[in-house]
């Protein structure tokens, strides 16, 4: 479909915007618990909300373009992480993980149509931006950080509680946007842009 294969004027300022955002988001730091090998951070909220409010393909951009500045030296992950070093530490599963993360949290809020519910944003925040990343992230601990693979799922058990609450507040974030704004919904966007509607 022509809509997934051209990126419009539309679609880069939007894109550029959220990979911001969640490079913003990790200002305020990282905070590593009981001296975890992966910090804590809230750049995990803009994943969520790249998925829930852009869609899957442009969320996930988003998230590619942000790891691409990082892999050239820019430090935009929490505590002013930047360059390849960053993607050999144990967290790299957990960045990795943010580019499925956004997918699937974008694929299944388009699946609601032009008013997706607020459980399915919710669904859509816990599959992606939990569920996806963790699935990427706690193997790939395991491996890097010479642990085992019960070690890292036991330590990534700390993150679920925050996660939880990312999750909920993306829900609210996300579901106000579209209420507030229409053509923030995905589905809208995708039927704007078959209908030619959109530059």
């Amino acid at each position: 479909m022509h809509q997934f294969r051209v990126l419009r004027t539309y679609d880069v300022a939007r894109v550029a915007v959220f990979a911001a955002l969640i490079a913003a988001l990790g200002l305020p730091g990282a905070l590593n618990v009981f001296g975890s090998a992966v910090p804590i951070t809230l750049q995990t909220l803009g994943v969520m909300l790249a998925g829930a409010i852009l869609g899957s393909w442009r969320g996930a951009l988003a998230v590619a373009v942000l790891l691409a500045l990082v892999a050239v030296g820019l430090p935009l992950l929490a505590g002013g992480r930047g360059g390849l070093g960053a993607f050999a530490l144990p967290s790299v599963g957990f960045l990795l993980g943010w580019l499925p993360g956004a997918a699937l949290t974008g694929w299944i809020v388009e699946r609601g149509g032009h008013s997706p519910s607020f459980v399915r944003l919710l669904v859509a925040c816990l599959a992606g931006g939990i569920g996806a990343v963790y699935l990427v992230g706690v193997p790939m601990w395991a491996v890097v950080g010479g642990i085992t693979l019960g070690q890292a799922a036991l330590q990534t058990a700390f993150f679920l509680p925050g996660d939880l609450a990312k999750a909920v507040l993306a829900t609210i974030v996300a579901r106000g946007t579209q209420r507030a704004y229409p053509d923030a919904v995905p589905a809208v966007h995708y039927d704007r842009l078959r209908a030619g509607k959109e530059d």
